[in-house]
């Protein structure tokens, strides 16, 4: 039971704590970051700027002023909106504006199967992709192609930032702690060696390297970036580039988001045997295996060991009573956050305890749909809260 409990929990404090600390040193030890020159104008590359979209007749008129609001060269920067499937009025609201280009196919196949049909179409040297519900800063194409100045790099990605009202239900209030979180991985990640797997809410990739993923493909930003990284190209991470959007509108519609990326993850794990070849790139298997595999498979079983083992063990030493006394109040916090969980609150941290747990029982529901053959690469989009955007540098 001891053993147990120790490897148990060994896998949980590594998983969201030991790792952060890890990357955080070996950034610190590591490469110095290279200060390439501001490009002019004329110096900049051709950009397309590829924003899929499913029925999002509602949020385009601000995603086209976003887009048309950029501060890139209009010469330079083509944005393409792809409505594969639409019904909704998308595609004839969008052939409305000037300054945007739509290409439409009436079959619905879902997002990578849109994706894949219009990059051979795709003629400027680097593309962009980004969702329809996000909105960009104006500097965030400057931002995400000034690292391709190294032919090592092969794609960039920008921060998926969440926004915060002051008060927050937990869906919006957990998933931006864990957002903050994350970003603060993900730039340690590639400041030591690559990112591995990219905010799919904003994604640069050079044109000739994207090789199209299977169309059944869940998490497809993280398949095609972990892939490039195998093959020894480097992804960056551009915090100056942004993607602002709004949380779930409530736990439920949070659930169909995370659920659906859990059985991504599994999917992605079968699909992504080259990032276990440690004899080629130590570092990325280590990165994959520490920061993805672990999450996705071993954290809740872990969770669910550390809780029944210090429970049989508290009774036999000091230190095994306190931590089952604290695992007991962290639990009994959860159990208040999900009878908060769709209230507003200004004391945000007391949906953390919720939301942690949140998210893992989603993992298990997660591996449920994934061996069912249940996950569609087609899904009912998660809802948002509604946004008052506010977009800064």
């Amino acid at each position: 039971m001891e053993l147990l409990f120790w490897i148990a929990v060994s896998i949980v404090l590594f998983t969201f704590l030991g790792y952060g600390l890890v990357i955080s040193v070996l950034a610190a030890l590591g490469k110095k970051k290279i200060n390439y020159p501001q490009l002019d104008d004329e110096d900049l590359p051709e950009v397309t700027l590829i924003v899929a979209c499913y029925n999002e007749e509602e949020i385009l008129r601000d995603k086209v002023a976003n887009c048309l609001n950029l501060n890139y060269p209009k010469e330079r920067l083509t944005v393409l909106f792809v409505t594969d499937g639409s019904i909704d009025g998308s595609v004839e609201l969008l052939q409305s504006y000037s300054g945007v280009e739509v290409s439409h196919s009436n079959s619905r196949k879902g997002k990578i199967a849109a994706i894949n049909r219009i990059m051979p179409g795709i003629t400027t040297p680097i593309s962009i992709f980004t969702d329809a519900n996000v909105m960009l800063n104006p500097e965030a194409i400057r931002a995400l192609v000034h690292p391709f100045q190294s032919n090592l790099v092969a794609a960039v990605s920008g921060e998926k930032v969440v926004l915060s009202q002051s008060k927050d239900g937990a869906s919006s209030s957990g998933e931006g702690f864990y957002w903050k979180y994350e970003s603060f991985l993900k730039r340690k990640d590639a400041q030591w060696n690559t990112l591995v797997g990219s905010a799919g809410e904003l994604l640069a990739i050079r044109t000739h390297q994207y090789h199209a993923p299977e169309e059944d493909t869940v998490i497809e930003d993280f398949v095609m970036t972990v892939r490039l990284a195998a093959q020894g190209y480097q992804v960056g991470y551009t915090p100056e580039a942004m993607a602002v959007e709004t949380g779930s509108a409530n736990i439920e519609e949070e659930q169909k988001r995370k659920v659906r990326i859990s059985a991504g993850g599994l999917q992605a794990i079968s699909r992504l045997p080259e990032a276990w070849n440690w004899r080629k790139h130590p570092g990325l298997t280590f990165q994959y295996l520490s920061h993805r595999v672990l999450r996705w498979t071993a954290m809740p079983v872990a969770l669910v060991i550390a809780i029944f083992t210090n429970l049989f063990l508290a009774d036999q030493h000091w230190f095994y009573g306190f931590a089952a006394l604290g695992q007991l109040i962290f639990y009994g916090l959860a159990s208040l956050g999900y009878l908060m969980r769709n209230r507003a609150i200004r004391v945000k941290f007391l949906h953390i305890p919720f939301y942690f747990v949140f998210m893992h029982v989603c993992v298990v529901l997660g591996w449920i749909r994934y061996f069912r053959g249940k996950q569609a690469v087609t899904w009912e989009k998660a809802q948002r809260a509604s946004p008052t955007w506010v977009v800064q540098d």
